[in-house]
């Protein structure tokens, strides 16, 4: 049996390497600058493209100042699940703080997005319930999505006459529309005003992830409901994530305080995994003051993304607001060749390839960190010349 086995996966692992599929790991040193710097493996440095640090908090002072107070004289870990004493002051200080940043009663954490959304989709909504969710929307919301048993019906990309037919149909059980912000490898923005009015029309809750809007949209980064000039009740919950923007590690869900009672009795995902350390919360409370402090920062990243797009004129792009730049390729072999000849420059951007993008649209993912210079987009743009 594992024999065969071992045969399976060496054709699997072979035929994903025939398709230009094949994906591994890669160990990067981050060095000592501001500016997003790395050595790989070889010894040889790099300017990454790669990271969701859309405000260059992630090697800020602050942070590690934050992280290293809070472990003076005290654990490292909690080495325990939240309801069974993981709970430190740093985190309900946190908690508190994100409440307060978004306007709402109460924020649940979680050890990562991708825990979020499995335990928010697969807590709230009951198998008898109807799901509709966006073609782009992250794996993690397929995934709860799968957990809670719901039909699932995904709609056209932001396409909102598709949503409305699905929404028609006879049902039973409550309409749950998900959704994200910004979507994370178009980097576009979710038409949330009509989508909400859509949802009010047809009784349907919305599920928002505001994984890349939190700290990059809205007046203090306060995401896409600040955005479009929406107020927090017009939406269930939002999850967000502490390791983009705020450059830490964990996750949030923001909503009402009987909702996020109910996730901390009924969502797996946080019942049994372990509470994230004080010492990490500590450094998430300290990027939160910077990010809502940081109007210089999303600014200087504007500037950044209007002079890569001047840049990739005549290329095909997708021309996002956001610091998500997609440069399309279509194959595997021209985003591989493409991420090669960066490399060659001294520049770390990966091919992004299916089943993370469509069929026919792997691409190069550019993200824009305010760490980045005004220099590196000249660098980037260089070195994406044909040779």
């Amino acid at each position: 049996m594992l024999s065969s086995l071992q045969a399976d996966w060496e054709d699997g692992l072979a035929a994903r390497r025939n398709a230009g599929l094949l994906r591994q790991t890669e160990v990067l040193q981050p060095l000592p600058e501001t500016r997003p710097y790395f050595r790989d493996a070889q010894g040889v440095r790099l300017l990454s493209f790669a990271s969701n640090d859309y405000l260059g908090l992630t090697r800020h002072p602050a942070l590690r100042e934050a992280a290293r107070e809070s472990l003076e004289g005290s654990e490292y870990g909690v080495s325990a699940a939240p309801l069974l004493g993981g709970v430190r002051p740093t985190h309900e200080a946190l908690a508190a703080s994100l409440a307060a940043w978004l306007g709402v009663e109460a924020v649940l954490l979680f050890g990562s997005g991708y825990l979020a959304n499995l335990g928010v989709l697969s807590a709230l909504v009951a198998v008898q319930d109807h799901l509709f969710l966006d073609r782009l929307a992250h794996a993690s919301l397929i995934d709860g999505a799968r957990l809670s048993g719901a039909r699932l019906q995904r709609f056209r990309h932001n396409d909102l006459d598709h949503l409305e037919t699905l929404l028609q149909r006879p049902r039973k059980g409550r309409a749950w529309i998900v959704t994200e912000g910004v979507f994370s490898m178009d980097g576009d923005l979710a038409p949330l005003p009509e989508l909400l009015a859509l949802a009010a029309r047809y009784d349907a809750a919305v599920l928002l992830d505001e994984a890349h809007a939190f700290g990059v949209l809205g007046k203090e980064g306060c995401g896409s409901l600040d955005h479009w000039g929406l107020a927090a009740e017009q939406v269930t919950l939002r999850i967000g994530t502490l390791g983009k923007a705020f450059g830490s590690y964990g996750a949030f869900v923001a909503g009402p305080t009987l909702l996020i009672r109910w996730l901390q009795q009924a969502a797996r995902s946080y019942l049994f995994h372990t509470a994230l350390p004080a010492n990490v919360a500590a450094a998430s409370l300290a990027a939160l003051e910077l990010l809502r402090g940081g109007d210089a920062r999303r600014q200087h990243l504007g500037d950044l993304r209007d002079a890569l797009q001047l840049g990739l004129q005549g290329r095909s792009y997708l021309p996002s607001t956001t610091p998500i730049q997609g440069l399309i390729l279509g194959s595997n072999e021209k985003a591989l060749q493409a991420a090669a000849q960066l490399r060659a420059s001294g520049i770390y951007c990966p091919a992004v390839r299916p089943p993370t993008v469509p069929v026919g649209q792997a691409r190069l993912r550019i993200s824009l960190s305010a760490a980045h210079a005004a220099e590196d987009i000249a660098s980037l743009l260089d070195a994406l010349e044909p040779r």
